[in-house]
């Protein structure tokens, strides 16, 4: 069968297609309208991103970007920031060719949020390109904005007529995480959404998702036979699951201060990766399949009942980080020195089904950490040793297989071995997969591969409400169960000196059960 490039650009999922796999995803026709082009996402993830799609050939040659902002910019103003987003943090090689390709469909609308008259001009922007270079209406709109500012804009977009591309175009909204608060307010979200666009044309960027190493997690998984036969509560102790930063809140007082770490990471990434961890074999990778079986994860989950033995969370006092001396967190500037906002976070989480019954998942995540590291540990049962005597085996730990997600992205398989020498001697030793080494092409960022799959309208990556929704059910309980703690005066995050491991409450968590939480 010969096909022609427009008809390879309509395909959203190449993996249903076994004789065309191979062949690369390219968007066809679109453009894109980006809100909140000034703040540090934009700039270092998001504008890099498009450039590396394009520098890979995977944009359409007429492709465009509008900036949406209140700032008197002209068009080469937002250019000349794009570039030096681009020259800054892209991932591939800048080329000149690309590049005055590309600024050719970039276009700049200053305006505000709430106003009619912007608005419009925005709708003549998207009119001019569809001209000019030929996007046939399909846009994406990506809210790259604070979420109180959600509906303001969805409303003018649906005011305005930009929502609806017509009977033979699309438009798209893109929502930035954290999505809500709360359960309450995240179904208030959604509906705000929803009132205007429908389920399908909703994406939630979770960029953990986007991570090659994290899909690695399902490859591994279901693509050998190796691993699936021992990866349930008969063979593994339990799960650990870690995403630690070496730095603190930086510049983001006035974002981080009042929704702290449990928010920001475990409701989002930590938990979506303890789904992936658990999940049942799906029946295919489509996006529904996928649903489906992390759905029946986050349903199953249950929280022990003494929250107060098994949660714990901490503020980062002033320590050594990165070889220099660093504030705590309520040194830092603009937070207050009352502020009960945590900056580590850690939770037991048990899935109630037959695969996992009785095996916990500890999730934890901190700022100002001994590192920068996110990884999955799956920890397995000791076995017997019946053959040896307790000296040759003191050495020995639990046996894992260890997701490296960032920044040495790969798999470490831990297992016992012997000393060489006279005597019978047993120590770890580590099997290493690193991406780095294996492959000659470089692994895309996350934004690359979720951007592009917006504009393919390819969906497995991102989660659903039904999963936002039972994140935040999970979440919840240990958040009023903080906040009453707050208010009674009886517990506030424990200090931790910055540059370690977090607090001893979090260390006693896993000591209660006998283990303990692995160095990185």
């Amino acid at each position: 069968m010969t096909t022609t490039g427009n008809q390879r650009a309509s395909w959203t999922n190449p993996l249903r297609d076994p004789d065309d796999r191979r062949l690369p995803r390219i968007a066809g026709p679109c453009g894109l309208v980006l809100f909140g082009v000034t703040g540090d996402l934009a700039r270092k993830k998001v504008m890099p991103a498009i450039y590396d799609l394009a520098n890979r050939g995977l944009l359409p040659p007429g492709f465009s970007l509008v900036g949406y902002a209140r700032r008197d910019w002209a068009h080469q103003d937002f250019a000349q920031i794009v570039h030096d987003s681009v020259r800054q943090h892209a991932r591939t090689e800048f080329r000149e060719e690309v590049w005055r390709q590309l600024a050719e469909g970039f276009r700049f609308v200053s305006g505000d949020f709430g106003d009619d008259a912007d608005f419009d001009k925005l709708r003549r922007t998207i009119e001019e390109l569809d001209e000019v270079r030929g996007t046939a209406g399909n846009h994406a709109f990506y809210l790259s904005i604070p979420p109180k500012f959600f509906g303001p804009v969805i409303d003018q977009l649906e005011e305005h007529g930009l929502s609806d591309g017509g009977e033979h175009s699309w438009r798209r909204v893109v929502v930035e995480k954290p999505f809500g608060h709360d359960l309450e307010s995240a179904r208030a979200l959604n509906a705000t959404i929803n009132k205007v666009f429908p389920p399908e044309s909703v994406f939630r960027i979770d960029h953990y998702l986007g991570k090659e190493t994290v899909q690695n997690i399902l490859a591994m998984r279901f693509a050998n036979n190796l691993f699936e036969p021992i990866w349930n509560a008969n063979y593994v102790d339990h799960v650990q699951i870690t995403m630690a930063e070496d730095i603190g809140i930086g510049g983001r007082a006035g974002y981080y201060d009042g929704i702290g770490a449990a928010r920001d990471v475990i409701q989002n990434h930590l938990l979506q990766l303890m789904a992936l961890v658990a999940m049942e074999e799906p029946t295919s990778f489509d996006a529904a399949s996928l649903r489906i079986e992390k759905q029946k994860v986050l349903s199953s989950v249950v929280l022990p009942r003494r929250l107060d033995l098994y949660t714990a969370r901490g503020q980062y006092a002033a320590g050594w980080a990165g070889g220099e001396q660093v504030n705590g967190y309520l040194d830092e500037d603009d937070i207050k020195n009352t502020s009960t906002t945590e900056t580590f976070a850690a939770i037991r989480v048990d899935v109630e089904t037959r695969r996992w019954a009785g095996v916990p998942f500890y999730l934890r995540t901190g700022k100002r950490l001994g590192r920068r590291v996110t990884e999955v540990a799956v920890v397995f049962k000791r076995a017997p040793h019946l053959p040896f005597t307790a000296t040759a085996t003191e050495d020995l730990t639990h046996n894992a297989i260890v997701f490296r997600i960032q920044p040495d992205e790969g798999a470490t398989i831990r297992f016992g071995s012997k000393v060489p020498g006279s005597s019978m001697e047993i120590r770890d030793v580590n099997m290493d997969f690193a991406y780095g080494g294996s492959f000659t092409e470089a692994s895309p960022e996350a934004y690359e591969r979720l951007i592009l799959d917006v504009l393919l309208g390819d969906p497995p990556l991102f989660p659903q409400q039904d999963e936002v929704e039972l994140s935040w059910k999970i979440l919840d309980p240990v958040l009023e169960h903080w906040a009453k703690q707050d208010a009674a005066g009886k517990a506030k995050p424990e200090q931790y000196e910055s540059g370690n491991w977090g607090p001893e409450s979090a260390h006693a968590m896993l000591a209660r059960d006998g283990r303990v939480w692995r160095r990185p």
